[in-house]
Order: structure tokens, then C-alpha cells, then sequence
């Protein structure tokens, strides 16, 4: 049987993101995200868990994400786990994070009111569209393969994206 290693996330920035540089010149972008959920207890109060994520990003999609987010803003992100082993001072030491494949600006632009999800809990609401095929309320940078030194080339705003699923009004069932 093959295996999976898919992650979805949503959350927002816990701080303004990094980047630095490889010595062969690939761009490596550090962020971290706070996902809140909301339960009811047993006994009826309600309580807020927060889990933390760190996330790598890699090539044009960390310089696109260090241009254009800052702390506090949503965030959509697909990717895979990754555990990271070393050892510091004869101590063995571990770390999972995800390494980002794909990253959905959400909320708007920097500073503005915004559109799209990012205000909602308990669920994931799909991005809106306009007519035109573009997207509300988000920007979205998709990188082609995690390690090269360039991303995927960027669409104009007026061109439908091709890798996405078809709007539910076009589906015929």
C-alpha cells in the first residue's frame, strides 16, 4: 500500500517571517502559525486550545511570503511532515514541522480589510471567486518542487487558475 504524507493547515503568523539563504543560493523561508480550536466541556464551559506549527518554505515562495506577510495575518498551507534529528551536546534531539508546498494568503491585502476566510472556526471555507476566475481575499504562490532555486511562474489576476477544481456551478450533478 503507498503512503500518504499530506498536511492542510490554517492558521495565523506568529511572527513576521524569515528567510536566509543556502550557500548554493536557494531562498529558506521560517514561519510559525497559531491554530486555535474552541470546545464545550463536559460540564458546559467553553475552552480554547492553540497549537503551534512551524513551517519551511522554500525558493521564490519564502521571498514572495517574507515581501508580503507579517505577524498576526491568516494563512492556508498544504505541505508534508517532515522530522528534523540532530544532536546537541551528546543529546539526541527531534522536531516535526511542515514542509510548505503550497501557501494561500488569506484576509485580504497588508493593512486592509479583507475577504476571505481566516475569520471563521471550526472549519475550512473555500476561497471565493470572482467572475473573472481570479481570487478574493487571498494570494496564492504555489511552489513547483520544494528545492529549486525559482518557483512557479505567477498568473496575472485576469487568468483562470488551470489547478483548480472547477467552481460548483460548473459541476453537472
Amino acid at each position: 500500500m503507498p503512503d500518504l504524507n499530506k498536511v492542510m493547515l490554517m492558521g495565523n503568523l506568529t511572527r513576521d517571517p524569515e528567510v536566509r539563504y543556502t550557500p548554493k543560493g536557494s531562498a529558506v523561508g521560517d514561519l510559525s502559525i497559531a491554530i486555535n480550536r474552541v470546545y464545550r466541556t463536559d460540564d458546559g464551559q467553553n475552552r480554547e486550545e492553540v497549537c503551534y506549527v512551524d513551517i519551511v518554505v522554500w525558493g521564490r515562495q519564502a521571498e514572495t511570503c517574507k515581501e508580503y506577510l507579517q505577524k498576526g495575518r491568516p494563512i492556508f498551507v498544504e505541505g508534508r511532515l517532515q522530522l528534523d534529528q540532530w544532536e546537541s551536546n551528546g543529546e539526541k534531539k527531534s522536531k516535526l514541522r511542515v514542509v510548505a508546498e503550497r501557501i494561500q494568503f488569506l484576509g485580504g491585502p497588508a493593512g486592509g480589510q479583507g475577504g476571505g476566510g481566516g475569520g471563521q472556526q471550526g472549519g475550512y471555507s473555500r476561497p471565493a471567486r470572482q467572475s473573472g476566475g481570479g481570487q478574493q481575499g487571498g494570494y496564492e504562490h504555489r511552489s513547483e518542487s520544494s528545492h529549486s532555486g525559482g518557483g512557479a511562474p505567477q498568473r496575472p489576476p485576469s487568468e483562470p487558475p488551470h489547478d483548480q477544481p472547477p467552481a460548483e456551478d460548473d459541476i453537472p450533478f
